[in-house]
């Protein structure tokens, strides 16, 4: 595997903090009072201040369901999507997307979700039944 570094925008530091290390479980890496990184699943995310956030286009449509474009997110197991699933309903965040079991019974059947951070970001977080097919057609 080859972790990713994704920079990102966000308006202030301790929200991005509590989101990522406290709910999540991110581990902090380095940070100023202007940017955070962290271990997000893996890979190298680099929290940025900016009082300039994008506008999100929900031009995306996967199932007859629009989503926002861009989005970030995660490749996850089954086990960690149910805890991460978890974390965010115990925390009481809203879900742009409930969680739910996406191309049931077909090849790339994954379970999905959509939130959004403290900032606004929308994340989405995926898990595959079959690993394997990730990439399939």
């Amino acid at each position: 595997m080859h972790p990713f570094h994704y920079a990102f925008k966000v308006k202030e530091i301790e929200s991005t903090r509590a989101f990522y290390v406290n709910l999540l479980g991110c581990q902090e890496g380095r940070s100023t009072d202007t940017w955070i990184d962290f271990n997000f699943f893996g890979h190298q995310m680099s929290a940025h201040i900016s009082a300039e956030m994008p506008e999100l286009d929900f031009c995306g449509h996967v199932d007859g369901i629009r989503v926002p474009i861009p989005h970030f997110g995660c490749l996850v197991t089954v086990d960690e999507f149910h805890q991460v699933k978890e974390k965010l309903q115990s925390a009481q965040v809203q879900f742009l997307i409930q969680p739910y079991l996406r191309y049931e019974g077909k090849v790339g059947e994954q379970w999905t979700m959509f939130v959004f951070d403290s900032s606004g970001n929308p994340l989405e977080f995926k898990a595959f039944s079959n690993p394997e097919e990730v990439f399939a057609k």
